[in-house]
């Protein structure tokens, strides 16, 4: 256990949104990829996730993790299924976040977070666990309400709160994975890496040079093992091929770019590292299902 509160001492926890969402019509959106993590409380209807689309019903929180693409359903009935470029075109006959009391039969509240090991690392998307639901009661659902409803208030210290809050979301989540034994060994594998040093360094090095050359060779360097040998040692201890971690970091960057500045996309791909700006808008509407450009407009518009 004390190994599970190392990696949770070194957890940089952030808060990037709430929101209360009617659904207008039942919808289906495939491989939608998302950065951030999601936990969505089901407030009233139902909600479908995953390969086997599993039922969440009210009261019930899904635990989406950022980083992979997952099948959603929203609402029960037959859906209509529409790509993640599709639906956000029509975004507004599906789906509409609301403050007040919901005036549709169903409706949701979700909180979007990240939680990075060593301000480097995204310690869920690291697991590379799938969506999994957590059944009504638990102490997660209270934790959403209070979340959205700092959030849309205007109290005092809101901030501050929505800061406390997520964090001990992001613990109690964690808590209920290790008490229900979920994904045990690749938790025990993230505690036995986070441990290494050398590791660590290759984390922070990719971190504080994306625009720069990031080949094994470099990496390599930094690790001070061979170049034959950085790409077994990293898959070995994380699961995944350095050049596949790498491009997940770049794009996580320019999505934060594209939601926090004015940069071009163009300036933007070169900032991670992409000096070929149609191969990075390619890569990315790959990865994400959306055109850069769409998702600034996303963001801008504070889309659901």
């Amino acid at each position: 256990m004390e190994d599970y509160n190392k990696i949770i001492e070194s957890l940089e926890i952030r808060f990037i949104k709430a929101k209360n969402i009617n659904i207008l019509k039942p919808i289906t959106i495939e491989n939608n990829y998302e950065v951030e993590n999601f936990l969505v409380l089901v407030t009233a209807g139902e909600i479908r996730f995953g390969k086997e689309k599993e039922v969440a019903k009210e009261g019930d929180v899904i635990f989406v993790p950022g980083g992979r693409p997952v099948s959603m359903t929203y609402g029960s009935g037959k859906p209509i299924s529409l790509s993640k470029d599709d639906f956000l075109t029509n975004k507004d006959q599906y789906l509409k976040s609301f403050e007040e009391n919901s005036s549709t039969d169903e409706h949701y509240s979700y909180v979007a977070f990240d939680a990075k090991a060593f301000d480097s690392v995204n310690f869920f998307a690291s697991l590379d666990i799938p969506p999994f639901k957590i059944e009504e009661g638990y102490k997660l659902a209270g934790l959403i309400r209070q979340i959205n409803d700092e959030y849309v208030g205007n109290m005092p210290g809101k901030d501050r709160i929505v800061k406390v809050l997520t964090e001990s979301m992001t613990i109690e989540l964690i808590r209920f994975i290790l008490n229900n034994g979920l994904f045990v060994e690749k938790l025990a594998t993230n505690s036995t890496y986070f441990r290494d040093p050398r590791l660590i360094d290759i984390f922070t090095f990719i971190k504080e040079h994306l625009a720069e050359d990031l080949s094994n060779k470099i990496l390599a360097n930094v690790a001070n093992v061979s170049e034959d040998y950085v790409g077994q040692y990293f898959k070995m201890l994380t699961g995944i091929n350095p050049q596949d971690y790498i491009e997940y970091q770049r794009m996580e960057a320019a999505v934060n770019l594209l939601r926090t500045s004015k940069k071009s996309i163009r300036d933007i791909g070169k900032d991670v590292g992409y000096k070929d700006t149609a191969y990075f808008c390619r890569r990315f509407k790959m990865m994400f299902g959306i055109p850069a450009g769409k998702m600034r407009r996303r963001e801008s518009l504070m889309n659901v």
